[in-house]
């Protein structure tokens, strides 16, 4: 019973899917009240179901495929993807009042799964743009695997940095060691400012969003998605949004402990709390060219995360 209800209910495909929505409407207001805009008002109370109208509409709208396109990858991809995030889901140790039993999905090593699962949406929106046979598509996965190359390696170094220090590779385990030692988040300062510029990135956020810059190349990578297919693409990077925000909240906020309703309540105020920063970055810059994304990762974001991976050495050589 508790499996059938962490896979579909709590934190599975419906959790998920409400939180995931909730949190994009949350993302747009955060936007748009940094411009002096209103953001969504009128669909639900203060506009809280905008994300939901917008996916049911383009649910019901036509779903075209190009008669160029390779029908296989292009109808599959948006499936496989939206499925990839989900399973990340599973992973983030949501009930974890005791770090030996955190949840259904959890063992070690558990953190280097998250990260590939949420490697692996970028892979599926470069073949997507290959699929479609469309120029401003294939220029828009292009954009997206050279990106790749740029704030992967910096994510990971300044993610697993923490879970050196805790000397672990299970993200429950790495959570309850901040939990209990709380004065140790502060070394990670570095890592979590790293981490949290590379996530945005990796959501081709501004100013990262040069894969499907629309006064470029029309929509980039989805170019050519329509109905059913680009909303599954929609709510597939509102979900790894919400679970890249969660892995952020466990390595770098002490997770979610102290019981189901205790770890829900610090689930949501934690993630919100690192969409609100990603909102932040979104609104107060514009967007740049992808050498310069390139050069940001390699001169910036690499040597701050060897830096926090050495200050991470440092301290556990110490505290030994």
């Amino acid at each position: 019973m508790k499996t059938a209800l962490y896979l579909l209910v709590y934190p599975g495909l419906l959790f998920l899917f409400v939180y995931s929505t909730f949190a994009e409407w949350f993302d747009r207001k955060v936007y748009a009240r940094l411009q002096n805009r209103m953001g969504p008002t009128h669909t639900g109370r203060w506009g809280i179901l905008q994300p939901v109208a917008d996916f049911v509409k383009l649910m019901a709208k036509e779903d075209i495929v190009p008669s160029r396109a390779d029908k296989t990858l292009f109808v599959l991809l948006p499936v496989v993807g939206l499925a990839v995030v989900l399973t990340a889901g599973l992973l983030v140790p949501v009930w974890m009042s005791d770090p030996a039993t955190p949840g259904v999905v959890s063992f070690s090593g558990d953190i280097v799964i998250l990260l590939y699962l949420l490697s692996l949406p970028t892979l599926i929106f470069f073949l997507a743009g290959w699929a479609s046979t469309n120029p401003f598509s294939i220029i828009g996965g292009t954009r997206v695997l050279t990106m790749l190359f740029g704030y992967e390696v910096p994510l990971f170094l300044s993610v697993l940095s923490p879970a050196l220090l805790a000397g672990s590779w299970r993200l429950a385990e790495i959570a309850a060691f901040y939990r209990a030692k709380p004065l140790l988040l502060l070394p990670n300062l570095i890592g979590f400012a790293v981490a949290l510029i590379a996530v945005q990135a990796k959501l081709e956020r501004t100013p990262f969003d040069i894969p499907h810059a629309e006064t470029e190349i029309v929509g980039g990578t989805f170019t050519e998605y329509s109905g059913k297919k680009l909303a599954f693409f929609r709510l597939m990077t509102d979900v790894e949004m919400v679970v890249s925000a969660a892995l952020l909240a466990a390595v770098f906020l002490g997770g979610f402990g102290g019981g189901p309703l205790l770890g829900f309540i610090q689930l949501v105020a934690k993630t919100l709390f690192v969409i609100f920063l990603l909102s932040v970055i979104r609104a107060v810059t514009g967007r740049i060219r992808i050498d310069q994304v390139i050069g940001i990762a390699w001169r910036w974001l690499a040597p701050l995360a060897v830096l926090q991976l050495f200050i991470v050495i440092l301290i556990k050589g110490f505290l030994r």
